[in-house]
């Protein structure tokens, strides 16, 4: 007969042993350039290189959600008691949603710097 308090659906095991597991966690990114392939980002952490994450960019008007794969993350500042990071992340598989988007951004970009 089980407890009161156990109100669970399915059986739990134990692990005898690890059993190894990542955890999908939304943090701020300052992102520091945009481009086609890809972009780069400073955190307060340093991002595992060749893992996956979900990126929301916020593009202007436009909110998109992308793959992105780190190529590369290094310490890039030190002060006082704050490493940041700096790391670069190539897209992949992005939709053609996901890719007008940020061509629409990057024109927006140009537009607005050339004074046009």
């Amino acid at each position: 007969m089980s407890s009161s308090s156990d109100k669970r659906d399915t059986e739990r095991l134990p692990i005898l042993g690890d059993l190894l597991a990542d955890m999908t966690v939304s943090a701020p990114l300052r992102v520091r350039e945009v481009s086609l392939g890809g972009v780069s980002v400073e955190t307060a952490f340093r991002l595992a290189v060749d893992s996956l994450h979900d990126i929301r960019l916020t593009l202007g008007d436009r909110s998109v959600v992308v793959k992105g794969r780190v190529v590369h993350s290094r310490v890039s500042d030190v002060d006082q008691d704050v490493v940041m990071y700096t790391s670069g992340l190539e897209f992949v598989e992005p939709s053609a949603h996901v890719l007008q988007a940020v061509v629409d951004f990057l024109d927006m970009l140009k537009t607005h710097r050339s004074g046009v």
